[in-house]
């Protein structure tokens, strides 16, 4: 099973890859297109067989008017054959300009994480992104809105809530070959209120390839019984950026 799943969450990243190449020879032109793909896999032997598989892909298309992306987010871990955490994210999002610096989005985020007391989570988001702080080598990104999100639980239960959407992001370019970035999303909702942050640190290797080190920590403010309601992970990929 493990591998299966392997095999299909690799040619999911695979196929992201290859529709970025595919994107960036269309739209050559103007050079609109760019992306990354991210793979880590950590295995261990002996008194413990683990392993773990962390597939991350990001698309973007930005033009003048516009500004696109697609993200895809994959992770699992087995422990001695047995299946400890699995996690597929998928989220799409568009920002209509309306200057250099502020622009309105829209998102919507599929998460199907089979560990957390739910079969699927699916929320969507309009709202107003300005940057505030834009200079050569940092930007941050700020983003507030409206939205609602429809939750399935694993007894079969339904929920459907309305939500306020924050987000941050910052872009901090340390050096020619590093660079700092952190993600803060918050949606709070009459249910719950879900906090996201994702801290990360990217060094080139060489060329398009680079070393990326992650800390995510996640907060559930309400879940369902025997859940833990904060969720962390320290990842470490190889990023291949196009």
């Amino acid at each position: 099973m493990f591998m299966k799943h392997l095999l299909s969450t690799a040619a999911i990243g695979s196929g992201l890859l290859m529709a970025g190449h595919h994107a960036m020879a269309a739209d050559a032109a103007n050079k609109a297109w760019e992306g990354e793909s991210e793979l880590g896999i950590v295995t261990t032997s002996g008194n413990t067989d683990t392993q773990t598989i962390n597939v991350k892909g990001k698309i973007i298309n930005n033009s003048e008017q516009w500004r696109h992306t697609g993200k895809l987010d994959g992770l699992k871990t087995s422990s001695d054959n047995e299946t400890t955490a699995r996690r597929i994210q998928l989220s799409a999002k568009s920002d209509y300009k309306t200057s250099e610096f502020n622009y309105f989005f829209g998102t919507v985020v599929y998460d199907d994480d089979r560990f957390s007391g739910y079969d699927y989570r699916v929320s969507e988001a309009i709202g107003y992104g300005r940057r505030v702080i834009h200079q050569e080598n940092l930007t941050l990104d700020l983003e507030i809105g409206p939205g609602a999100r429809q939750s399935k639980l694993d007894n079969g239960d339904s929920e459907s809530e309305f939500i306020v959407r924050a987000a941050a992001g910052l872009d901090w370019k340390i050096s020619d070959t590093a660079t700092f970035t952190q993600d803060l999303n918050i949606d709070a909702g009459e249910e719950s209120t879900i906090t996201k942050s994702v801290t990360a640190l990217k060094s080139q290797i060489a060329g398009s390839l680079a070393m990326k080190v992650s800390y995510t920590i996640k907060n559930t403010s309400d879940v369902p019984p025997g859940v833990k309601k904060t969720d962390t992970e320290t990842a470490l990929t190889l990023v291949y950026s196009y």
